[in-house]
This record gives structure tokens, sequence and C-alpha cells, in this order.
């Protein structure tokens, strides 16, 4: 059995393969994204999963062959890497278990393990390739000052218009009236305490505003649509940096994928096409070939010497991520 673990930033998804590529059981649980809440909230998140995928496929942890967990920030806090490998151990027992940066599991699902470039973006944003055994990533250095084209990005950047049109800086369009209806407003104000006194600044609530922006730009707000095409040329610059990194040549046909729900907003889809496509380099945009949590334990599968075959892959294959997913 292969254990994969996909932990974004609203939530956290397991898939449980069996040694023929064929999905045994999966779960949902809360998102392992610690930095509010204290490490310790990875290893509650990671037993409840564990213990779900386990008790529905009737095995145990001591049945898994190997396992991949992604963790949001992972690496990203050098201090917390020995804690987060030891919570691993503790959950999981001894055997092939290894911890990455969520990303992997983005790069492993789209694109099936296989070289090329995918690019995340949900509540936060991360682009992770790998040629001939290299690897590079490039963006995901937070909200504060990063995250370009995340859903939190996204939200942000619509807050900030929702400000400008309320005082008169900018010219009031559907954005407003949404903002207000998102967040319940009963003044334009109340945002200021919504956003830091009631969420505390919380980044998956923030980012879930996205779908204020997205709505108001499908009811003709440009300054929406500005913003979502902004964001999709951002997560398109990531592509580059990446393919520079790994030293992909000129003629080279890269292949280049996505993950997260901000892919499922039309406007940042085509935007983020448009622009891969028009580039200098040999891009070969592909639809995500497996959800990131299925990629985690394709990953896992390959850290044991096991390689699944085109149809294995083909059969683990799942339609593309609807809007529900906005902004995950």
């Amino acid at each position: 059995m292969y254990l994969g673990v996909d932990g974004g930033g609203t939530k956290t998804a397991f898939c449980l393969l069996d040694d023929d590529g064929v999905v045994v059981a999966e779960s949902r649980q809360a998102s392992m994204y610690y930095f509010t809440d204290g490490i310790e909230l990875v290893e509650k998140v990671l037993r409840a999963g564990v213990a779900e995928v386990c008790e529905t496929a009737r095995t145990s942890v001591g049945t898994l062959t190997s396992s991949f967990v992604g963790i949001p920030c992972y690496g990203e806090v050098s201090a917390d890497l020995p804690e987060l490998d030891a919570i691993l151990g503790r959950a999981l027992g001894d055997g092939l278990h290894a911890c990455g940066n969520d990303m992997v599991c983005g790069w492993a699902g789209s694109l099936g393990g296989g070289d090329g470039i995918n690019v995340v973006s949900g509540t936060g944003s991360i682009a992770y390739g790998e040629r001939g055994g290299a690897s590079w990533r490039a963006g995901g250095w937070g909200e504060l000052f990063g995250d370009e084209g995340s859903g939190y990005w996204v939200a942000i950047q619509g807050l900030n218009a929702f400000t400008r049109m309320s005082d008169g800086r900018l010219p009031p369009g559907p954005l407003v009236d949404a903002v207000r209806q998102a967040l319940d407003l009963t003044t334009d104000l109340d945002v200021v305490d919504i956003a830091l006194n009631r969420w505390h600044g919380d980044r998956a609530k923030i980012a879930a505003v996205s779908h204020a922006v997205a709505r108001a730009s499908h009811d003709g707000d440009a300054t929406a649509t500005e913003i979502l095409r902004t964001a999709g040329r951002e997560l398109a610059l990531l592509v580059d940096v990446v393919a520079d990194a790994l030293g992909f040549d000129a003629e080279d046909a890269i292949p280049v994928s996505y993950s997260g729900g901000m892919f499922t907003a039309p406007l940042v889809l085509e935007s983020f096409t448009e622009h891969v496509r028009t580039a200098p380099r040999s891009y070969e945009v592909r639809l995500p070939l497996l959800p990131p949590h299925v990629g985690a334990a394709v990953y896992a599968a390959r850290l044991a010497g096991r390689q699944f075959d085109a149809e294995q892959l083909r059969r683990l294959q799942s339609p593309a991520p609807t809007s529900e997913g906005l902004p995950s």
C-alpha cells in the first residue's frame, strides 16, 4: 500500500493506492498549515487521516510500503524540519516514509511524476519542476510579500480595490456588492474589523474572498477582471524561471501543467495558458493528469521503486477540478 498526503492551505487530502495502482481509500481533513495553530496540528491531522483511510481499506499503518506527506511550507523553517520528520515517524512508524513540500504533490499528480513543470495556485502559489532527476522551485514566499497569483493574493488585490471604490478613489463596480455580500458588511469600514479583529488575518478565510473577485469579474467588473488576468500572468512567470533553472534547451517541448483551486477561475487559467504558450520557449500545456493527493501516492510508490505504467495512470485519471475547489 502506498499513502499519499497533500496538505493544502485549506484542507488535507489523503489517498491510499494498492500495488496495482488502484485507489482503495481517500480522506479529507483540516489543513496542516501549522504557523497559526502550532506544529502539533500536523500530527493531529496526519493521525486522523491515516486512521480513516486505514479503516476504510481494512488495513493498518504497519502494512504501508511507503508514504509521502506534502506539508505546506515544508523546508521554509529549517528549525522545524527535525520535528516534522519526527512526527512522520510517530504517526506512521518504521518504514519508507518521507516529508516534502506540498508542491511535489501537485507536480506528481499533474504530470504523473514525469519531467516537466507544475504551477500550484490555491491559498498560496508556487511552481516546481524536475528534469533528469534535478529539481527546482520558484515562488512560494508566503502571503506577506509573495504568493503572487494565489487565492490570498487575488483576495488582497480585491479588498484593496474594494476600499478604493468605497471611498471614491476608484469608480464603483460590481466588486463593491460582491465583497459586501461575501463579508455580510453592515458598513464598508467593517471590512477592517472582520479581516483583522475577527479573522486575525487568517490566510484561508482571507483567500476565500477570491470567490467575490471572481464573481465580480463575471458580472463585468473591469478591475476584478484585470486582477484575475494579472494573477495568470504572474503564475506564468514562474514557469520560465523553473525552466531556466533546470536547463531546458530552447528546442525542448517542456510539459507544463497546473493545480489548485485558482485555476478553476476561467480568466486565471486563460491568462496563464496564453502567457505560457506565447513565451519564447516551446511549452506543452497539459491538463492535470491526477489530483495532488493521488499524485502524492504515486510519488510514494516511486520512492519504493514502484513505477506505475501509462495504463495504470490512465485508470487513475479523474475529471479536471470544478469551481468547488476555489481557492484550495
